[in-house]
């Protein structure tokens, strides 16, 4: 769950921490307090779009800094399949936000906005006005369908979308396969002439990079030639003079002075030490100066075959295993071009059964989800009627897309009916702000057990409801609370009654500045914010006593 939220420099927010609890968290306050950005604040720190006028006036960054306990298991192998360890059993998301870029963290690793999106994915689902939208889509009404249904429905996803991709592989090669005479006869002899090109030349795998250090020594033999045989005269050569002569004259006259004593015998051990060195060093030397002893010939035949080689590697590939790879393709091509028929009926053959394998997938998830349809609205009609719908009626129809896809052959869409004796109709053309808003409350109670995220913020969920409407929102969403944690910001008091715990947003003039601050409320205070929502600046002890006994009401019925 979401246990720690940290804001600097945010818009009128100058530094604010809250901690949030388990269960249902409300956060209140008055218009233009400050409630949406705190949300916007959420929403940075997960990927969401930034300007630098968004910062704080007159400073040069913020931060916005989200912590969150994990401890389902499943939750832990996701962030691992991304390289995220929880420290101490928690996983902590920020972003440093300055004038023109941002800078996202996790755990202190710096990471890019993709892998900070899909890690935020597995922790918190912001669900605010805009993913009331997504019911009106009738595209998205199938991935609903599919979650309810996951544990049937994701074999068989998983199953049609790897035949589905073979099967569009075979549609798209027996369309680059499908020729004429002329074409295939083109096509045999380029493959003819290209694979003989390669049989010719015979490359042998990593025979381009001795040749290039061949022809490196080659090019640089002269040099390196004249500077070997100069340190050759100067260690071991006959003139006189060298390094091998006067150590050869130190070892004569040291053989006395080594019966001399101790220190002498060392001296003279370690002169003939340095004598043998020095010979094994000009014998290798020598070696080495004959490895540099290239005749004219030599180097042609080295220049001719690196140009052969690289002009194969320009043409096929960028190594000579890419060349081998292409001739080895070409002759599987020329294999089929001299059988061409053949070829064709079994590529078709194969088209037949790939098609055969989607249609029998797609079947059996189309049962399945005719099946889960079923179920699935009449859980939302029952969530809806909790939700002070009267006599509403709730559909998913199915049809045929009329192709395959990697989901497989369906389309679904929602058909709502708000009152009595009205047909069904699609959702978006028929539904009201405050229905949808109550609609997507329903579906994410009927979802929540499907549902892996932990932890869920409501933003607008209480638009266009009041009365015992928002008071069966309320319930709701503490019962959602009772599996995840639950973060709603609402200007209801019905639904801040159902808190387990109630923050206030408040709006405070300060040395010439505004900022927005937050706090926990304790029960007492939590009953002064609900008689405020009820009865606005003028507070009497009779709406006090009404704030009382709507939160005491909404705990006996959660």
């Amino acid at each position: 769950m979401l246990q720690n939220l940290y804001v600097k420099n945010l818009a009128l927010i100058d530094e604010t921490e809250v901690e949030f609890g388990p269960g249902l968290n409300v956060l209140t306050g008055e218009t233009g307090a400050g409630k949406s950005l705190l949300l916007g604040s959420v929403n940075l720190a997960l990927g969401g779009k930034y300007s630098a006028d968004m910062l704080r006036s007159g400073t040069k960054s913020g931060l916005v800094e989200l912590t969150f306990t994990v401890e389902d298991k499943e939750t832990e192998r996701k962030l691992a399949e991304s390289d995220i360890f929880p420290e101490d059993g928690c996983v902590t998301l920020s972003r440093r936000l300055m004038e023109g870029r941002s800078v996202s963290r996790i755990n202190g690793e710096t990471v890019n906005m993709g892998v900070l999106r899909d890690v935020a994915s597995l922790l918190i689902d912001i669900h605010g006005q805009h993913e009331n939208q997504t019911l009106l889509h009738r595209k998205n009404h199938l991935s609903l369908l599919d979650l309810f249904a996951r544990e049937e429905t994701e074999p068989l996803r998983e199953k049609m979308a790897g035949a589905f991709g073979q099967y569009r592989k075979l549609l798209r090669q027996s369309e680059e396969s499908a020729l004429d005479e002329e074409s295939r006869r083109k096509e045999a002899s380029l493959a003819e002439f290209e694979v003989k090109e390669i049989e010719d030349a015979a490359p042998v795998p990593g025979e381009d990079d001795d040749l290039e250090e061949r022809y490196r020594r080659m090019t640089e033999s002269r040099r390196i030639t004249e500077a070997v045989a100069e340190a050759y005269q100067y260690s071991g050569n006959d003139m006189r003079g060298n390094a091998s002569e006067l150590i050869s004259r130190a070892i004569r006259v040291m053989q006395d002075v080594s019966e001399f004593d101790e220190t002498g015998s060392q001296l003279y051990g370690q002169l003939l030490e340095i004598d043998s060195l020095l010979n094994d060093f000009n014998r290798e030397l020598s070696e080495y100066a004959k490895s540099f002893e290239f005749s004219e010939e030599e180097f042609q035949e080295t220049e001719n075959r690196l140009n052969l080689l690289n002009h194969l590697k320009a043409k096929y590939g960028n190594s000579i295993s890419d060349v081998l790879s292409y001739c080895e393709e070409k002759k599987q091509r020329l294999s089929e071009l001299e059988d061409y028929d053949a070829y064709m009926a079994d590529l078709a053959a194969k088209t037949d059964e790939a098609k055969k394998l989607c249609e029998q997938t797609a079947g059996e998830l189309h049962r399945v989800r005719a099946r889960a349809a079923e179920e699935f609205a009449g859980e939302i009609e029952k969530q809806m009627s909790e939700l002070n719908f009267l006599d509403a009626r709730f559909e998913i129809r199915l049809s045929d897309a009329g192709r395959f896809s990697a989901s497989g052959k369906d389309d679904a869409e929602f058909y709502f009916s708000a009152n009595p004796g009205e047909p069904l109709k699609p959702l978006g053309s028929v539904a009201s702000g405050g229905e949808l808003s109550r609609v997507m409350l329903a579906v994410k109670t009927v979802l929540a057990d499907e549902e892996d995220t932990p932890t869920l913020i409501f933003d607008e969920i209480d638009t266009g409801i009041s009365g015992i409407t928002a008071g069966k929102v309320g319930e709701k969403l503490h019962l959602i609370g009772r599996s995840r944690q639950v973060i709603c910001i609402t200007h209801l008091p019905q639904i801040a009654a159902a808190a387990d715990s109630h923050f206030l947003i408040r709006k405070e003039a300060e040395d010439n500045s505004v900022r927005t601050g937050i706090e926990l409320l304790n029960e007492d205070a939590s009953v002064e914010e609900l008689a405020r929502m009820l009865g606005g600046a003028n507070i009497t002890g009779r709406i006090l006593e009404s704030a009382r006994e709507m939160k005491e009401l909404a705990k006996s019925e959660t």
